[in-house]
């Protein structure tokens, strides 16, 4: 269900200065066009998150990069982006033949996907080029994440209200099961492993430890 009528310039009206391009508005577009509202909500709040982290640091960075990383990194969560990998993978490939089609070379192309399969592995992310580092904390702070003090509170408040929450905490936990149950195997090694342990019954991923113990060595 698209969200209707909200458009990046009404977005900008409301918030403030956000980048703009013919790149950008057709992310914002294609993400507006094929999420669910809470889902749109919180990839767009991300995007805003990391504009004004990077601002509020004066990072230089290439803005279409971490737009597009940003609002096409939950891709990999909607049938728009299907494959047998973990969710960030999928959407990371969606959204990487997204860009080479609007013609991003390689590098830049890259970029996008590195931002996308690693923002829910900070411990990388996060020490990865500055387009990677910028898109997960945008995305890990609109989950309270350790970036959360860099904003003051009004304006967190201020991107909250134009792009309301929508029972996220439970939609969100609603995504993470249905991974869990539909394509256990792609959920092991990543953060869906946590909900599929706590809300899917015969949930059961392998362990590194048996994997150790049981190897086909004497020692």
């Amino acid at each position: 269900m698209p969200v209707p009528n909200l458009s990046l310039s009404d977005l900008t009206a409301v918030l403030g200065d956000l980048p703009q391009s013919p790149v950008i508005v057709r992310a914002f577009d294609h993400v507006r066009e094929r999420l669910e509202p809470f889902l749109f909500n919180h990839v767009a709040r991300s995007w805003v998150f990391s504009v004004k982290l990077a601002a509020r640091r004066g990072q230089a960075h290439d803005a279409e990069v971490v737009a597009v990383s940003t609002l096409l990194h939950d891709l990999g969560l909607t049938p728009h982006a299907p494959g047998p990998h973990r969710f960030e993978v999928n959407g990371a490939e969606a959204a990487r033949a997204f860009v080479r089609d609007l013609g991003f070379d390689d590098r830049r192309a890259q970029l996008v996907w590195d931002s996308i399969a690693l923002h829910a592995t900070p411990s990388i992310g996060f020490l990865k080029e500055l387009e990677v580092a910028i898109c997960g904390r945008g995305i890990t702070l609109d989950f309270g994440g350790p970036d959360f003090a860099a904003l003051d509170p009004t304006e967190i408040a201020a991107i909250v209200s134009a792009l309301p929450r929508l029972d996220m905490k439970r939609q969100f936990i609603g995504c993470m099961r249905h991974e869990a149950e539909t394509r256990p195997e792609a959920t092991y090694d990543n953060l869906v492993r946590d909900f599929g342990l706590r809300y899917v019954d015969g949930y059961a991923p392998p362990s590194w430890v048996d994997q150790v113990l049981g190897g086909p060595y004497e020692e």
